[in-house]
């Protein structure tokens, strides 16, 4: 059997053959980055997300600590692989026209399904090279109940944020991580984690447009566009700020990277299936407003956007036509205020309200002022 400093080589170029651009390993400590996740879920930032709060048999959150979700791992290997592409990030994007779908959705495949197969590679390469039958190992891509960012960071992959992304020095934000938890207990490294590299930068705070950064490293999730336009189920909220700041997101949000300087230079990944499928990048937003079941389903075949439904990108959609500043968008948003669909139809209403607003924002100021003066 190999030694432990052995087999983490073998790992690390298994990653590399694999196409992950970083690699590392973990330790199995309580991280002191999950000490707050007790206290961020019972303050309701978790949202409508339920999955966040599995416990184990003793009652305690899987996510607040590894040993909770795995007490039988000793080490986590870490992968990472870069899925930026070249093309305009979402505020240099002024289409009025168009939807934004967040930068990781654009791909010609699910990034769970191909960061996955990668991961079965280095999967197969450890077991290998340990040669024991008495190894555990289980993969996770975004699935599992661990929180990937914070065995990243102890990983050497990078840091944590003041967006709460991973951050890689060389590579910006823009990666997908992979974990693979094992019973081994593999070799660590030295000089880990990574040092943040944030200083008092806070652009990705300020930038924000729903406040949804908090604080420096923290985030409501309740307020957050990606939350919103992807996990919220049925209406959203009806907080006009929040509705407003959405601005055209229909899938997701990459503000927050967009503007971080650590990825002004972030180099384009070379990955086919990253590459970006035409229709996803800017779509329209009439044509996602309009959408039948089946259209969904046929234009996300194989795409992360699937997650949100068509009832939820068709509700997104009208969101951001209201948003959008378009006066073309009027007529087909009176029509939507019958839709079957509530939902879309109260957005819609909603829509029709914001469009007026800003088309002659002297409208609002005036009918606010002469409910000022009555009574």
């Amino acid at each position: 059997m190999l030694r432990s400093v052995e087999i983490t080589a073998a790992v690390t170029k298994a990653a590399t053959d694999a196409g992950f651009d970083l690699v590392g390993v973990a330790p199995v400590d309580d991280a002191a980055e999950l000490e707050h996740f007790p206290r961020w879920i019972a303050e309701g930032h978790a949202g409508e997300m339920k999955y966040l709060e599995a416990r184990d048999e003793q009652g305690r959150l899987k996510r607040a600590s590894v040993a909770h979700a795995a007490p039988w791992a000793h080490s986590v290997v870490v992968c990472a692989i870069n899925y930026n592409t070249a093309q305009p990030y979402s505020t240099q994007v002024t289409d009025q026209d168009s939807g934004w779908i967040s930068r990781y959705a654009w791909g010609q495949q699910d990034y769970h399904d191909s960061v996955m197969r990668r991961l079965r590679q280095v999967e197969a390469a450890l077991k290998n090279a340990a040669g024991s039958d008495d190894l555990i190992t289980r993969c996770y891509v975004d699935t599992g109940p661990i929180v990937e960012r914070v065995v990243a960071k102890y990983a050497g992959i990078g840091w944590i944020g003041k967006n709460t992304c991973i951050i890689n020095q060389k590579l910006g934000s823009w990666l997908f991580l992979g974990v693979i938890l094992t019973s081994l207990d593999l070799d660590h490294g030295v000089g880990l984690p990574a040092p943040d590299r944030c200083g008092s930068c806070t652009r990705c705070i300020d930038a924000c447009p729903t406040d949804a950064l908090i604080a420096p490293y923290q985030l409501d999730s309740n307020k957050c566009i990606s939350y919103l336009t992807i996990e919220k189920r049925g209406a959203l909220p009806e907080d006009e700020e929040l509705r407003s700041g959405m601005g055209r997101h229909v899938f997701g949000c990459d503000i927050c990277q967009d503007v971080c300087p650590w990825n002004r230079k972030a180099p384009a990944t070379n990955a086919a299936e990253f590459q970006p499928r035409e229709e996803l990048v800017n779509p329209a937003l009439d044509w996602l407003a309009e959408m039948s079941a089946e259209e969904f389903s046929r234009a996300f075949r194989g795409s992360p956007v699937r997650r949100a439904k068509g009832a939820g990108m068709r509700r997104n959609a009208v969101i951001a036509m209201g948003n959008s500043g378009g006066r073309k968008f009027l007529p087909l948003l009176d029509k939507l205020t019958a839709d079957e669909d509530r939902v879309v139809a109260e957005s819609a209403g909603w829509a029709i309200g914001r469009l007026t607003e800003i088309m002659d924002p002297e409208r609002k100021s005036l009918t606010q002022g002469s409910q000022g003066n009555t009574g």
